[in-house]
């Protein structure tokens, strides 16, 4: 537009341009995600630094040629790939086989995001699509646990840096032995499989709260420390790169929904400090439903869309036939974001109200 002698130069809104681009953010996620991810190999050994390693690679990788293919620019630069590749290996457990993690990972990225668009176009969370990918092509393998500290469970043994459990090295289509480690060439049986939810709810048996705390329990590799995961959390909070109401709605409203149920029958229901430490609720609700892309945008809906993840989480841990779902309810809640957007869009300033009169 031209006024005079002068020129004017109009465009859309907004106006302001932050200083934190995309890139910092995904690399700020990907600092928040290492000490869990340490922690995990620490506890888990070798077999989980292998899962790490092949997800966050076979991630990077399918990025990179599904871009070439589609003869665009490469974005693996923005870490996006790093990050899915990362949860996805949190969400597995800790003795995956790594053919399988393969599979999962290319679905992640292909189904998940590439199929989309590719990042800020993807409704769902890539890394739990390919998590769900696998929950239903293999659930046998995906159910079964590797033990903390395995395999004599004391903290200080170095023979899980230097051993692995068998499935991870199984061959395509192969089926391994469920619970096996390889050590010095000897195979050795006997691990338990059960988690503290599984225990919780068909056994009704408890786990101490330290231990779900601090991460020393069988589970998926990203069920370990609880106390990593909430300083990961709060460190994004702080450099203002998450929405903190979505995580203080999801546990807030899972407290709530867990406390009525153990209000009613506390020899059944376990306590909601159980509910929040167990299981990947805490890992989803400050890296996975807080993801920018696929959680409303709009105030009232950030709290609509968390309360919906935590009571759904809770309602299928309780009185669901499987002892998880925090996967389910996060994937419920992407699927929502849209409608909850528009069901709850602010009233534009000096616009009227529906059926106001002109």
């Amino acid at each position: 537009m031209s006024v005079g002698t002068h020129a004017i130069d109009i465009r859309t809104s907004p106006h302001i341009k932050g200083r934190v681009t995309t890139d910092t953010i995904m690399l700020n996620v990907v600092y928040a995600l290492l000490p869990v991810t340490a922690f995990a190999v620490f506890v888990f050994g070798l077999s989980a630094f292998l899962l790490v390693i092949v997800t966050t690679g076979t991630c990077v990788l399918t990025e990179h040629v599904l871009c070439k293919l589609a003869r665009k620019p490469s974005t693996v630069s923005d870490y996006s790939a790093v990050i899915t590749g990362l949860l996805l290996a949190l969400t597995l457990p800790p003795g995956f086989p790594l053919w399988m993690a393969i599979v999962g990972s290319v679905i992640s990225i292909g189904l998940g995001k590439a199929l989309f668009g590719g990042l800020g176009m993807n409704p769902f969370n890539p890394a739990l699509v390919g998590r769900a990918f696998l929950q239903a092509a293999f659930p046998v393998a995906i159910t079964t646990w590797t033990p903390a500290f395995w395999p004599e469970m004391q903290i200080w043994s170095t023979e899980r840096f230097t051993s692995i459990v068998l499935p991870t090295v199984s061959l395509p289509f192969m089926r391994p032995e469920s619970v096996a480690s390889f050590i010095n060439g000897i195979t050795i049986d006997g691990f338990s499989g059960a988690t503290p939810l599984s225990r919780m709810k068909f056994d009704h048996e408890t786990t101490s709260i330290i231990d779900l705390f601090v991460g020393m329990t069988a589970g998926s590799t990203g069920e370990t420390s609880s106390a990593l995961i909430i300083l990961g959390g709060v460190y994004l909070m702080a450099r203002r790169m998450m929405n903190w109401r979505i995580p203080v709605a999801i546990l807030g409203s899972a407290t709530v929904v867990s406390g009525i149920f153990y209000a009613l029958n506390s020899e059944i229901y376990p306590t909601p400090l159980f509910v929040l430490f167990s299981g990947g609720l805490m890992l989803g609700a400050m890296f996975m439903a807080s993801d920018m892309v696929g959680s409303p945008t709009t105030p009232l809906g950030v709290w609509i869309y968390g309360i919906l993840i935590g009571s759904v989480t809770v309602v299928i841990r309780l009185k669901g036939g499987l002892p998880e779902g925090t996967m389910y309810a996060i994937l419920l809640g992407n699927a929502c974001t849209p409608l909850i957007d528009n069901l709850t869009q602010p009233r534009i300033f000096g616009a009227r109200k529906k059926g106001e009169r002109k």
